[in-house]
């Protein structure tokens, strides 16, 4: 059995989970997730906690085991505490704002990048150059981080761009004569 799957997932109060035929629905103070479920994991509800166990002794199943108790687990911490991502403005210039529905950033180049806010998402700017992405569903903090960030990534020479607050960026040496 996957050793992940070992690990029941604690439901913290105010987070329901509903499972019914090949779904998952886990409901808490910031939104609803849904899961869809294949037959090859049986998830147990019992004192507050999901207990994930593979349906046979396939090596399938028990990889599913252990994923779908990650993905499980994800949506619970998206439905109580939310997910975040950071994101650092580096570079002359290089402002963000957000403007009703949209994520105003200036980038050196000679136009204004208007990115759409998804549902379910929220963007903040607490300086010109901090972008803070917030949400309840994990992958999809990490794709508009990564949506944003791919408008300008970092460059190796003068590390300007856009860049993840933790993101480390490896400098090049310039050419010598």
């Amino acid at each position: 059995m996957s050793r992940i799957a070992k690990y029941p997932v604690a439901l913290p109060k105010g987070v329901d989970a509903t499972i019914s035929a090949g779904q998952i629905v886990v409901k808490g103070p910031l939104g609803t997730l849904s899961q869809a479920l294949t037959g090859e994991v049986r998830i147990n509800q019992e004192d507050g906690q999901l207990t994930f166990v593979a349906a046979d002794e396939s090596r399938q199943a028990n990889a599913m085991s252990g994923t779908v108790r990650a993905l499980v687990a994800n949506m619970v911490t998206g439905v109580s505490t939310g997910f975040e991502r950071k994101l650092n403005l580096v570079g002359v210039g290089f402002r963000a704002q957000v403007q009703g529905s949209a994520l105003k950033l200036q980038l050196g180049f000679s136009h204004d990048i208007l990115h759409e806010i998804p549902d379910g998402i929220k963007i903040e700017c607490p300086t010109q150059t901090e972008v803070l992405v917030k949400g309840a569903d994990k992958q999809v903090v990490g794709q508009v981080a990564a949506e944003i960030r791919a408008y300008r990534e970092p460059e190796p020479y003068k590390g300007k761009g856009v860049r993840y607050a933790n993101e480390r960026v490896i400098m090049k040496e310039t050419k010598k004569k």
